[in-house]
């Protein structure tokens, strides 16, 4: 649900692409758009805290993305963990909270150390969750809640009552997202028009904002006129106004 007084949006998802095209076309490896793609999340960070955007979401790494050649995923792996230890400082500048959500059990052991400390560190900020999705996809998300509402029913009679008589909403409890308010805006770069396997769920109602320009290239400047985009949407939720 946005902010009725600036129609600024409470949850802004990103679905960053073109970090490898960024690369090629620079002729150089992709794992250089990765290290630039660094900065664009420092600033779409800092533009969301400036803009009153609560919470800020990243598709970083999918689950497909494991997929990838091994070289380009240690990378990747050791960028992130190398990242969340230099943007600390600015985490706890700008009352940042750092959250990490996916399938955490196929990170490394050091990965998960870092992530466990920056999450300790800055739980107690209130300016923007930031909340980066790591080893996630949309249909894990939905079978692994599946399981565990499968696992309670299994529990006893209480547990199939309690799922027998089960709403829609309580179905959100089980997302590894429970607590989060769904995306009111997922921007994807790059000019890709698709999710990805991305927040199938929680984006059901969730607005659009798609634009050519590669992760690396978008900066503030692109961030305000998405904002400015979404604001000038009328949300009926399936409804008439």
């Amino acid at each position: 649900m946005e902010s009725s007084a600036k129609r600024i949006p409470v949850h802004v998802s990103m679905i960053m692409d073109g970090n490898g095209r960024w690369a090629k076309e620079r002729g150089k490896e992709r794992v250089f758009g990765h290290l630039h793609g660094v900065d664009s999340i420092r600033a779409v960070t800092e533009e969301s805290v400036a803009q009153g955007v609560r919470y800020l979401s990243l598709y970083a790494f999918s689950e497909e993305n494991w997929g990838r050649p091994d070289e380009e995923v240690g990378y990747l792996m050791n960028l992130m963990m190398e990242s969340i230890s230099r943007e600390f400082e600015n985490f706890m500048r700008n009352g940042v909270r750092f959250v990490v959500l996916g399938n955490r059990a196929r990170l490394g052991k050091a990965m998960n150390e870092a992530i466990d400390q920056a999450m300790e560190s800055t739980k107690d900020n209130k300016n923007l969750t930031l909340i980066l999705f790591i080893s996630y996809s949309g249909k894990w998300d939905i079978l692994q809640a599946a399981k565990r509402i499968a696992e309670e029913a299994a529990s006893g009679p209480e547990g199939l009552e309690k799922v027998r008589n089960m709403e829609l909403s309580a179905f959100d409890d089980y997302l590894v997202t429970a607590g989060l308010p769904d995306p009111d805006l997922i921007i994807r770069t790059s000019g890709e028009q698709r999710l990805s396997n991305y927040l199938l769920w929680q984006g059901a109602y969730s607005e659009f904002y798609f634009t050519d320009v590669l992760w690396p290239d978008f900066g503030k400047e692109e961030y305000r006129a998405a904002l400015e985009d979404f604001a000038g949407r009328d949300r009926r939720y399936g409804k008439v106004k």
